[in-house]
């Protein structure tokens, strides 16, 4: 069986692994001319690590990121509204990470090149289209130097190839533009002080107004931390200032315009942002939920399949989710592709539709902006400004989205089988 992945993005390079895991053996094609370290801190909740971790993957993840010990809201001031253990502190037998977006695909890279032979990852390679005929499909590639179209032949084809997807054109011609949340986010890395317990992601605020999320990604020398931070603006309108691009620049001027007034008693703000070698920007979007995703021998996983908004650290981790049961539908079913990708969809689009419904629907933010509606100079107790069915809100805001339940977890059988070592 041939497969093509199109994108080296976390989900296809995920695919690729787990598919060679399957004993599938798949080409992945990206457009970039080299696949670099891009992009900025990224949460992998527990069910994802486990996969990584049953991939082989286990000890770069604890190598290159930060174990997360809580997850904890705070207002405007730095008041603690509340906070919950993640990860093994939860009870889960799997650690939730945090890390940078980068590191994570460049270990996914090493590994598909180590196992897979290095032209298993073929750049400058971009899939354009693909028509179905016989029993296989036809797969259009452009080559980036300009040197013309290639087609190919594949058994499946996996569109990869993220939020504006050409595999998802083909299959969904004429849908609407990313779908715009009126939020801004600008994003950027920063070495710094460890804060709180260290390994704490820490959410403040809510992006009714203004919200800023911070969290370290890996350790820097003398101590220090490596930390990821989001700032977040509600700037309105009928569509984003700017085309979503995860890797977009940003101006440090426009983020301070809503921020330089921040002062945490636990965390520079201000002195955060400014130190950030690179601020990015991204207007918040995603896309409706899709009635089906592929059809015959294609289909879609990760944002091509269910661009969500960033909340609840489900982006990455649902695609390394959709990655692995992908690659054991087609392991179960090699003689009848079709089927396979109608499995995987059917285990998959539902429950990932009504995490892109609950993101967007953002139920915890919703509290946070009470808190600072109803004590906007801040508070000294919460219990104060919040009833108990309001703080249970925003815990049960994130049991529907992020958190399975962990015995369930722990308990259930391997999607595929563990990689040796793992």
């Amino acid at each position: 069986m041939r497969v093509i992945i199109a994108g080296a993005g976390i989900a296809g390079l995920t695919a690729a692994l787990s598919l060679h895991a399957a004993g599938v053996e798949p080409l992945v094609l990206d457009p970039a001319r080299e696949l670099l370290p891009l992009g900025v801190g990224i949460n992998l909740l527990p069910h994802a690590v486990r996969e990584l971790t049953e991939l082989g993957l286990g000890g770069e993840l604890a190598q290159a990121g930060i174990e997360t010990a809580e997850q904890a809201h705070f207002d405007r001031h730095g008041g603690l509204i509340w906070s919950e253990p993640r990860g093994r502190a939860l009870g889960y037998r799997w650690p939730q990470y945090s890390v940078h977006r980068g590191d994570l695909q460049m270990i996914l890279l090493r590994a598909v090149r180590d196992r897979l032979g290095g032209d298993a990852v073929r750049t400058a390679a971009t899939v354009t289209g693909f028509t179905e005929r016989d029993d296989l499909v036809e797969v259009r590639v452009a080559a980036r130097d300009g040197a013309g179209q290639a087609a190919l032949a594949a058994d499946a084809l996996i569109g990869a190839d993220g939020l504006y997807s050409a595999v998802r054109g083909v299959l969904h011609p004429g849908e609407a533009p990313p779908r715009w949340s009126g939020v801004m986010l600008w994003r950027g890395i920063t070495e710094a002080d460890p804060f709180l317990t260290g390994a704490t992601v820490a959410i403040c605020g809510s992006n009714a107004a203004t919200k800023f999320v911070a969290y370290p990604v890996a350790r820097a020398g003398g101590g220090r931390a490596v930390v990821n931070w989001v700032a977040e603006a509600m700037i309105g309108g009928a569509a984003p200032p700017s085309r979503p691009d995860w890797n977009q620049a940003g101006r440090l001027a426009e983020v301070m315009r809503w921020f330089a007034g921040w002062a945490l008693p636990w965390l520079d703000v201000p002195g955060l942002i400014a130190g950030a070698p690179q601020v990015l920007e991204y207007p918040m979007v995603d896309r409706d939920p899709l009635p089906w995703w592929g059809r015959g021998r294609v289909t879609l996983i990760g944002d091509a399949a269910h661009p969500m908004y960033p909340i609840g650290s489900n982006g990455g981790s649902q695609a390394i989710i959709d990655a692995r049961v992908l690659a054991a539908s087609l392991a179960g079913q090699r003689d009848d592709v079709p089927a396979a990708l109608a499995a995987y969809e059917r285990a998959r689009r539902e429950p990932v539709n009504q995490i892109v419904l609950a993101n967007r629907d953002m139920p915890a933010d919703r509290v946070l902006h009470a808190v600072a509606v109803r004590a906007p100079d801040g508070f000294t107790r919460i219990e104060d400004v919040l009833s108990p069915r309001e703080l249970a809100a925003v815990r049960d805001a994130y049991r529907a989205t992020s958190l399975q339940d962990a015995a369930a977890l722990n308990s259930r059988p391997p999607i595929i089988a563990a990689a040796p070592g793992a």
